[in-house]
């Protein structure tokens, strides 16, 4: 078996996209971002129009992640018997379909319903594209996750954006042009391969190996932990900030300079993983994390602190799913499972760390968050000695050597 072999195995370095495809699944992924984000700003409207309190009105939100669950799980089921056009394209018509009955239901229950309907479609793409991309380019994978999820940070940025410029009332004509974007998507959908080829053995992987599970669940716990980290700051930031001595206004605007700084991390890691690896990638931020929350501590560089703690989130998402796929091939449901974790993650964790802040002060939310930065950091290490990642990115080089050494041998 030649290097290059070992890099881009059959089938995975043979991109499963075409470029009409990959632009279109960026904009698929702009659009997820800024559905995701629209519900919050739509808050006001809807008690409003409903008659609602804020906790019922936040519903909205947790019927989508329910959702999202769902579409995850069950487009994983599905895959075997659909080939991909059929369930990005049910996924797309879910999420159109979805958000036409939230803009227009005239009760809340039913609205509800639409955002359950949304998080269907949205899981399913979710998973669906991230699945494709983690395998559909070789080497280059790593790079095409970070720039799709990039694009995932500018919908985020983009929606709440949107709302604010036309107004909270203008929500349901924002999700029904959202609905006929996704529609749209569709006419791509011929660009995209029926069937991801079944991988290779790569040499030095076990495909059934003893250490196979425990890989799964250490890859399932980065995931949770960076995730519980990533909603930690955005849910406490401002009230950490404010506790500190910062204005409010200081507050919001050092959150989403936070938020904006997990979408500039993933386009500037996207050309870097090009030439260091996704263990390499994945210690550093780990690192980074860590470092960034103990300045957190220092009230006059607590901001720009954060903002560093989201430049150093950000590639951990997109670094680690291409990786689990070359480090565990045997496992076809392992990237459903940590994509699940991610967004079980983002429930569970937010309610669980401010009960555990409630009995402390709320100065030491950076403090709680670097624990769990060096739990990260400790998984990271075991993974780099116990799953080393067969596509790194030397590998080409290495590949090209070999064939000089073989022509000058001929």
């Amino acid at each position: 078996m030649s290097a290059t072999t070992e890099v881009d195995p059959p089938g995975a370095g043979k991109p499963l996209l075409t470029s009409l495809a990959i632009v279109a699944s960026c904009v698929a992924f702009v659009v997820i971002g800024a559905l995701q984000a629209l519900y919050g700003p739509a808050i006001p409207a809807l008690r409003e129009e409903y008659g609602i309190s804020p906790a019922v009105a936040g519903l909205s939100l947790s019927a989508h992640f329910v959702g999202a669950l769902a579409g995850v799980l069950i487009y994983h089921l599905l895959r075997g018997r659909l080939n991909n056009r059929v369930l990005l394209g049910g996924s797309y018509v879910l999420m159109a379909a979805g958000a036409a009955v939230f803009a227009f239901s005239p009760a809340w229950v039913l609205a509800l319903v639409g955002t359950f309907v949304i998080g269907l479609g949205f899981g399913g793409i979710d998973y669906g594209l991230n699945q494709l991309f983690a395998v559909g380019f070789g080497h280059r994978s790593t790079a095409m996750l970070n720039l799709l999820n990039g694009h995932f940070g500018i919908g985020a940025i983009a929606g709440p954006a949107l709302i604010g410029w036309l107004g909270a009332e203008k929500y349901p004509q924002i999700f029904l042009g959202i609905g006929v974007i996704s529609l749209l998507i569709i006419v791509t959908l011929g660009g995209v391969a029926a069937r991801e080829p079944q991988p290779a053995p790569v040499e030095g992987v076990s495909a059934t190996g003893p250490r196979v599970l425990p890989i799964i669940a250490v890859f399932i716990g980065i995931y949770v932990l960076h995730v519980a980290i990533e909603t930690g700051v955005g849910g406490w930031e401002p009230t950490h900030l404010e506790a500190v001595g910062y204005g409010a206004a200081t507050a919001a605007t050092a959150t989403s300079a936070y938020w904006a700084a997990m979408t500039i991390g993933r386009f500037v890691v996207a050309p870097l993983s090009l030439r260091w690896s996704a263990p390499s990638i994945l210690i550093v931020c780990c690192a980074g994390m860590a470092g960034f929350l103990l300045l957190a501590t220092i009230p006059a560089v607590a901001p720009y602190a954060y903002f560093g703690v989201g430049l150093m989130i950000a590639p951990i998402f997109p670094t680690c799913l291409p990786w689990l796929n070359r480090a565990v091939p045997s496992v076809a449901a392992a990237g459903a499972y940590v994509i699940a974790a991610s967004m079980i993650g983002g429930v569970a964790f937010p309610p669980l760390l401010g009960g555990v802040i409630d009995t402390m002060d709320v100065k030491t939310v950076p403090l709680v968050l670097f624990v769990l930065a060096l739990l990260c950091g400790v998984l990271s290490l075991w993974l780099r000695r116990n799953a080393p990642d067969p596509g790194g990115v030397k590998a080409p080089r290495e590949a090209r050597r070999t064939d000089a050494v073989s022509t000058r041998r001929t």
